[in-house]
């Protein structure tokens, strides 16, 4: 009972665990077993896992399947069974001494959160026994109607069983919070985001709760190819371990055979964030700036900007430039807004030569063309700057030598003021650092595009070293909850500002989690692209176009 094995060292849990002559498949008990193999570890030898029957809806879309408990006949047993072959619909429900022991609902599922609290409660149910069949929505002679057995549940009444989240508490959130989309409800109450099952009862509280507000099919799908958004691609990808793009197009139904330009570069993203180390980043699935890793230019030529650590360069790196410039002779070169300098007009072709004549010189990529950290802009701080009360330059290196490789939803552009009077200007940046006497305070989705936004305040800390952890922390959590091309201020809009603080600043647990999820990432991002193409990696990539007469074109 305490989930301790045959051998005294060592835990079990889950499908592998029998307990007491039992195995459970389902994650209720699985979260459970947790529960108990966490509180023995911490000391508690009381903590025992004890059995229990828990609901089970089928997960085919378009079947409406439940069942619930002991469905087995016997002769201590009676059974209460309604059938209409023409609608579809089956219910049977199993008593034994007047109380639920089993349940069994097909087509008309509203009702098994209902049974389920009989059941739970051991309610004594002979006194409904002539109506029980027809639901909670018919007690008392009311019209038998989904949304009204939703409406008539009790605000205790469970409602999604993975995660042990009551009615009241849904209703609750979706009210104060002005929810108003299924992904908002499981952000903010965790609802039907683990096995889904309860999806139907979340949606039908939504609908009774905010009316005409909720609207389901205000869900954009992520492209033609599918009826799913990118929230909920993201969960099942996840949940049902999908770990290459064609398992998610066959497990998740795509209707086309090898998708679109559209979902393809969105499940690579997806794909790599989840699984670092174990998926394979498919080039094929990126547009050609990332495929190539430069900026097409309008006249079909590349740009090529090197990384220049938080705007920091000296001779010899500026005197390598030269030399690329003059060897290739490059017509366009450009100091950048985010402190780097840009060389354009470069032939494709010529790109891995650029790249190797570069990379004697120390630089790498600087990501120019990606959905990835872009630049850490930084003002001279402390060390030069009368006003500097931090050392804002050696703070945004060592941010973009920790960060640098890192794939995100949408291209990162973050910055390292050394005093309120904002050089680098932080305010509007994805992610900004405006540095104080008392520490560094951080800000995060700003905007200074085709939107303009200054930043919300994430919180303020002491240390150089609390100030990365928050930073990275809140870019793991934007990496697995933003969409593909959402940038991180239209994700903190969507997801809300209190949420992403009580996740990053109050809650140490979560952020340490984000941190180290991060940190296990660049293991296998922080690989140069540029060095792997000097190197021959995708070289065909940068082969000439061939030059064809007419001639030879007719033939």
């Amino acid at each position: 009972g305490g989930m301790r094995s045959t051998d005294p060292n060592i835990y079990a849990l889950g499908e592998c665990a029998e307990v007491n002559g039992q195995v459970y498949g389902l994650v209720a008990p699985l979260y459970e077993m947790a529960r108990v193999a966490a509180s023995q570890l911490a000391g508690n030898e009381a903590a025992a896992f004890v059995h229990m029957d828990t609901p089970t809806k089928l997960k085919v879309t378009g079947i409406e399947l439940f069942s619930l408990g002991d469905f087995a006949e016997g002769e201590d047993r009676q059974e209460i069974v309604l059938r209409d072959a023409a609608a579809g619909v089956y219910k049977r429900l199993v008593l034994r001494d007047d109380r639920i022991i089993g349940t069994v609902l097909y087509g008309e599922t509203a009702d098994g959160a209902w049974f389920n609290d009989l059941k739970k409660k051991q309610t004594d149910i002979s006194q409904m026994r002539d109506t029980l069949i027809f639901g909670q929505s018919y007690q008392g002679g009311a019209s038998l109607d989904p949304m009204a057995a939703v409406a008539a549940l009790p605000d205790d009444a469970e409602i999604c069983g993975c995660n042990g989240i009551c009615k009241g508490k849904i209703t609750g959130a979706i009210t104060a919070k002005g929810l108003t989309s299924l992904d908002d409800v499981r952000a903010h109450t965790k609802a039907s985001a683990s096995c889904g099952s309860c999806t139907g009862l979340v949606e039908k509280l939504m609908a009774l709760t905010i009316g005409d507000k909720y609207n389901p099919a205000a869900v954009q799908s992520m492209c033609g190819c599918t009826t799913l958004g990118h929230d909920e691609v993201r969960r099942l990808i996840k949940a049902k371990s999908l770990k290459t793009i064609p398992a998610v197009m066959q497990e998740l139904e795509w209707t086309t055979s090898c998708g679109c330009a559209k979902c393809r570069p969105a499940l690579n993203y997806y794909l790599v964030c989840d699984w670092p180390d174990e998926y394979a980043d498919d080039y094929q699935s990126r547009f050609i700036n990332e495929r190539v890793h430069a900026n097409i230019q309008k006249d079909g030529t590349y740009s090529v900007v090197p990384r220049m650590w938080g705007g920091v360069t000296n001779a010899a790196e500026l005197r390598a430039i030269a030399d690329v410039v003059d060897k290739f002779d490059i017509p366009m070169v450009k100091v950048t807004g985010g402190q780097r300098i840009d060389m354009l007009g470069i032939r494709k072709e010529d790109l891995p030569a650029v790249w190797a004549d570069l990379g004697q010189a120390g630089f790498v990529s600087g990501h120019a063309y990606a959905k990835g950290l872009r630049t850490v802009k930084t003002c001279v701080g402390s060390d030069w700057c009368r006003f500097g009360t931090q050392d804002s330059t050696g703070f945004g290196v060592r941010i973009e030598k920790f960060m640098w490789g890192s794939w995100t939803p949408a291209k990162v552009k973050m910055a390292v003021s050394g005093c309120p009077r904002n050089c680098a200007e932080a305010t509007c940046k994805d992610v900004g650092v405006i540095c104080v006497d008392s520490g560094y305070e951080i800000h995060f989705a700003g905007a200074a595009g085709l939107d303009i936004k200054g930043t919300e305040v994430l919180g303020l800390v002491k240390t150089e070293d609390e100030a990365l952890e928050h930073i990275v922390a809140l870019t793991q959590m934007y990496r697995e909850q933003g969409r593909y091309l959402e940038r991180i201020y239209k994700w903190a809009k969507r997801i809300g500002i209190a949420e992403i603080k009580r996740q990053i600043m109050d809650d140490g647990e979560r952020r340490k989690a984000y941190f180290d999820r991060f940190v296990f990432s660049q293991k296998f991002a922080q690989v140069d692209p540029w060095s792997e193409r000097v190197s021959g990696k995708d070289k065909h990539e940068f082969r000439p176009m061939a030059s064809v007469g007419f001639a030879q074109a007719a033939e």
